[in-house]
């Protein structure tokens, strides 16, 4: 209950993680009077596990929250202390950008742009309560009384919402990291008829540098070559900290299996649905007991200090039996555990509950975004962040709002997956789940998204007439090779063999012969009399788009098709009961979820192709009656 007024703002976050700090300066940067509300100061954009940024699929959100004009690429290039680009040996599609982060220095960094921004406020504060006038928002209640008002509220919470630490036997109430956790706002969530759900998620054990015998291990260096989060990134500089690879063995899986009825994984004490694609290693020890090792490994989690963390080994056992397992481990013999790995549960929401634009379809002004969102992840959790702080900012000044569907993105998958899948365990994103990904590669999330971040005011002039620039010198590029012949010589067909290529027979166009996977744009400077000076950027793309012409052809069919699912609308308060042939259980969760179109509508789980079929049907039947 509020005890005191403590000020207005335009909009109200609530959590200063990976989330909250991209909602809350996407708003501020928009014009809004932002209160950013952080439980601890000392979390503010705190990386409570893994020390890294990028990765498999997540490299792909953070290129494409860079391109809408957020923040997570331009501080992770300048506290990173390994790049590297994951998947080369595989196409185009699966790159991923990934980096080591010295752990501090990434908080620090960001802290320091928020408190730099004119239109944000960050403010230490338990939020205990959402205060709401019918079915919309009008501000919060602090733990000390004080009532803020807002014309929206961001719920950026993370893991912290009742969560409790769970290490073997013994269980407290706990944030991530030993720092207190939110305690009362999940109570208010409740009475304002938002249905949460209980998830679990866990962090490996931290040890001592000079307790590791890293002769005993192999060391993994990143790239020489460093390439860029942030599109805006023009100089970077060249930092290669070592990780090393190790490995359990049979000796470190009997231990765990000699515990495993100390294990609250097992024994039933943890309620909380964890991860199924990031799983513990007592779970990986007891679901592959086939394999006689798991890989891991040692990364630094900063240049100022000595810890390791331990990635690979995530658990929930008791403390002496973590401490027995990992010395059985290859150069942890004498190993010096400086934090415990440890589970933690807290309380999540149903995304279904959730609009495209991530604000509640209960209430007006609510957005959500991050870990609340029953996802895992800071990559996830900062390209909602920027949505929802878009979004938020937009819907206060009644203008189009922001969203973004499965063919435009990485982070337009993964809000269309939550919204419409819902979650029960915590989602991360992942290649696998993108249809479309030789189009939505993370080298092109400029081209993709710059656009949207130009629209919603978070990119500059200057850098979105660069990408136009850009883009007209990669359509004229093209042309120009389509148009530009050579013919056999021997010169050509010295080229040609120094790459290994079948020598020409007839002429042909610069395109066609770049389109061969052995040949190069550079390896052409030779035999290319007129070749015009580009960037290495718009060189990358050309030679790209050329080499996959034909598949990405292909995917551009099946994103139109899939547009024309989309785009078949289905009226607000449509009564599925009136659809004939339509299943029970296919009506009961159309009625829940509502979905806007029939493309949503045959995603969501449990509704089959024949439900889908009869709900098209039933709709052109409406249409023809309301065109007589």
């Amino acid at each position: 209950m509020a005890g005191f007024f403590a000020g207005e703002y335009d909009i109200i976050v609530i959590g200063a993680g990976h989330a909250g700090c991209e909602a809350a300066l996407a708003a501020a940067r928009k014009g809004c009077k932002v209160l950013l509300a952080t439980l601890h100061m000392d979390s503010v954009a705190l990386m409570p596990c893994n020390p890294s940024v990028g990765g498999t699929g997540k490299g792909h959100l953070v290129r494409e929250i860079d391109a809408l004009g957020g923040e997570m690429g331009k501080n992770i290039d300048a506290t990173y202390i390994q790049s590297k680009m994951l998947n080369t040996s595989k196409g185009p599609a699966v790159h991923s950008l990934r980096a080591q982060a010295d752990k501090k220095a990434y908080s620090q960094r960001m802290k320091k742009v928020l408190e730099s921004e004119p239109n944000l406020f960050l403010k230490q504060l338990e939020i205990v309560e959402i205060e709401t006038q019918g079915s919309k928002v009008t501000g919060i209640v602090s733990k000390t009384g004080g009532l803020y008002k807002a014309k929206a509220v961001i719920l950026a919470c993370g893991t912290y919402l009742r969560s409790r630490i769970v290490i073997g036997e013994a269980a407290y109430d706990s944030g991530p990291s030993g720092l207190s956790n939110a305690k009362y706002l999940s109570e208010s969530l409740e009475k304002n008829g938002i249905r949460l759900q209980r998830l679990k998620t866990g962090t490996p054990a931290r040890a001592h540098k000079r307790s590791i015998d890293f002769a005993k291990l192999e060391p993994q260096y990143g790239d020489r070559i460093i390439t860029p989060f942030s599109f805006s990134t023009k100089e970077i500089g060249y930092k290669n900290e070592p990780c090393f690879l190790a490995y359990t063995n049979e000796a470190t899986h009997e231990a765990i299996r000699a515990n495993l009825h100390r294990s609250p994984l097992f024994s039933g004490f943890i309620q909380g649905v964890g991860t199924r694609y990031c799983p513990s290693i007592e779970d990986k020890v007891v679901r592959f007991a086939e394999k006689p090792r798991h890989q891991l490994f040692v990364e630094p989690e900063g240049l100022g200090t000595d810890e390791m963390y331990l990635q690979g080994l995530s658990s929930s056992l008791p403390e002496d039996v973590q401490e027995a397992f990992l010395r059985t481990i290859k150069g942890f013999e004498n190993i010096e555990v400086m934090r415990s790995a440890y589970a933690i549960e807290y309380d999540a929401i149903d995304p279904t509950q959730l609009k495209l634009t991530l604000e509640t379809k209960a209430i007006s002004g609510l957005f959500c975004a991050g870990q609340i969102n029953a996802t895992s992840g800071y990559e996830e959790a900062a390209a909602q962040g920027i949505v929802a702080g878009i979004n938020a900012a937009e819907h206060i000044h009644g203008k189009p709002q922001l969203t973004l569907g499965r063919e435009a993105g990485y982070i337009g998958v993964m809000i269309d997956d939550i919204v419409t899948k819902g979650a029960s365990d915590p989602y991360r994103i992942m290649t696998s789940r993108v249809e479309l990904r030789l189009l939505l590669r993370q080298d092109n999330a400029d081209i993709r998204l710059m656009p949207y971040g130009y629209k919603h005011g978070l990119v500059p002039e200057a850098a979105y007439s660069a990408l136009l620039e850009k883009e007209e010198a990669i359509q004229a590029e093209k042309a120009r090779l389509k148009e530009s012949y050579v013919s056999p010589s021997e010169e050509v067909n010295r080229v040609l063999s120094s790459a290994n290529s079948a020598a020409l027979k007839g002429p042909a166009t610069l395109h066609s012969l770049l389109k061969r996977p052995e040949i190069s744009y550079a390896d052409l400077e030779g035999i290319d009399l007129s070749r015009p000076a580009l960037d290495l950027k718009t060189i990358q793309q050309v030679q790209l788009q050329v080499r996959y012409e034909d598949y990405i052809e292909k995917q551009k069919k099946q994103r139109d098709d899939f547009l024309k699912s989309e785009s078949k609308l289905i009226p607000e308060g449509f009564d599925y009961s009136s659809v004939p042939n339509l299943r029970l259980e296919a009506r009961e969760k159309l009625s829940k979820q509502r979905p806007e179109s029939i493309g949503r509508a045959s995603r969501i789980g449990g509704i089959s192709p024949a439900d889908s079929q009869m709900l098209l049907i039933a709709l052109k039947k409406l249409e023809s009656e309301q065109s007589i």
